[in-house]
């Protein structure tokens, strides 16, 4: 298979402080599949390599007000989790696009980012489309919830899916190895980083109206 730059999107999300970053506030519960999957390295050799190549780069993070009146007076699940380690709070450190994949003049910052669907409560879709977009390519946290439910939708919504599987992580290994070998599938085309950078060939190369081909 062959991608053409111009029609792809990397979709990274919630690469934010909170999640990737010593002192974050969920970081230490992520850290040992972030350290297995090299995912922050992985990423940002993605994102440079890619860019260059003349995809969009695409940033998706997720906020709240300190009060998280946005949400259910009584959230639970995933989101009670959140509210209750007081992660993502607009305007703190913790909510902050991590550094080393600080969004550059050319990149989208997506906004609204309020549950685990990045297309859910956002204008992504529209953004995608508007720039002619085919093709979604996932990365981030967690692999199993918010990683997964975009690539769901994206593939719903007749996407061209990629999940970079060394460009996630979740809470255990045994959770991040069952999305990917289990769910992934399903909905998407799983690829390590390198592999996905290696279908990025000009548009002379790649199959005429849909931007891929195989």
């Amino acid at each position: 298979m062959t991608m053409d730059p111009k029609t792809t999107a990397v979709v990274l999300i919630e690469y934010q402080n909170d999640f990737t970053s010593p002192g974050g506030t969920l970081h230490d519960a992520v850290k040992p599949v972030m350290d297995s999957t090299n995912m922050l390295d992985n990423t940002r050799d993605t994102v440079e390599r890619a860019r260059e190549l003349g995809a969009v780069i695409v940033h998706a993070p997720i906020t709240f007000t300190p009060d998280y009146h946005e949400l259910t007076a009584e959230p639970y699940g995933i989101l009670k989790g959140v509210v209750d380690s007081q992660s993502f709070r607009k305007g703190t450190w913790g909510a902050e696009i991590v550094d080393t994949l600080t969004p550059t003049e050319a990149d989208i910052v997506i906004e609204g980012k309020r549950g685990l669907d990045a297309f859910a409560s956002t204008n992504l879709d529209f953004i995608l489309r508007s720039r002619g977009i085919t093709n979604v390519v996932l990365g981030g946290f967690l692999t199993n919830c918010c990683v997964e439910s975009t690539m769901r939708t994206a593939y719903e919504k007749g996407y061209n899916v990629v999940t970079l599987t060394d460009c996630t992580a979740t809470l255990s290994d045994d959770e991040q190895r069952l999305a990917v070998e289990k769910n992934y599938p399903m909905f998407s085309r799983p690829m390590k980083h390198d592999e996905f950078l290696g279908t990025l060939q000009g548009p002379e190369t790649v199959g005429a109206g849909r931007g891929y081909s195989n």
